[in-house]
């Protein structure tokens, strides 16, 4: 069974060992420009006056996401530092997309990105956006296909906006026909 998550949801979760001991807590997520795919976490300590603890958790280093905590195997899965969750030079634009506006390919805006659909796995990567639209109505928006993102614009094929959900119990299904409408006529991505 897939699984999607809002990023906002992953953020704040607690990060824990497997022996139950308590690192911190998840302040952001940092995604891979190229691949959508989460590189890393960076970490806060947990409390109302804890701040960063400085240090980032490679994806490659979490045993398991869940709804309610993220778990590494001990202490040492953790990076000393947040060097890691720096873009690199080989690495495209992109950065963060929230309040960016989204478009397809031909022009028609569909809103403004207010969180990201992270599809949960063993290789977590966004699957969709969380939009606000100019009625002032939040949607889920599929991705499929090449999508180009900067830091003023996210553009999607144009079969985009034509799959949609108003949760994520329904953001599978629109992400399944979209792909299914991609592939039908594969000119439109």
């Amino acid at each position: 069974m897939t699984t999607f998550m809002r990023a906002s949801e992953i953020a704040q979760h607690p990060v824990v060992t497997l022996t139950g001991e308590d690192l911190g807590q998840v302040k952001d997520l940092v995604f891979d420009a190229s691949t959508g795919s989460i590189r890393c976490f960076t970490l806060a300590g947990r409390g109302l006056l804890a701040g960063p603890l400085h240090r980032a958790l490679l994806w490659k280093n979490v045993h398991g996401l869940g709804p309610d905590a993220v778990m590494v195997r001990d202490e040492s899965a953790l990076e000393d530092d947040e060097s890691a969750a720096e873009r690199g030079d080989e690495e495209r634009a992109g950065g963060n997309v929230l309040g960016v506006a989204i478009s397809t390919r031909s022009g028609t805006r569909l809103g403004t990105v207010t969180d990201a659909v992270v599809v949960v796995g063993r290789e977590p990567a966004v699957a969709g956006y969380e939009v606000e639209t100019a009625e002032h109505q939040r949607v889920l928006l599929p991705v499929a296909g090449p999508v180009a993102v900067s830091g003023e614009r996210v553009l999607v094929p144009d079969a985009t906006a034509q799959h949609s959900a108003g949760d994520l119990a329904g953001f599978g299904t629109a992400l399944d026909n979209l792909r299914s409408s991609l592939q039908q006529h594969p000119q439109e991505d």
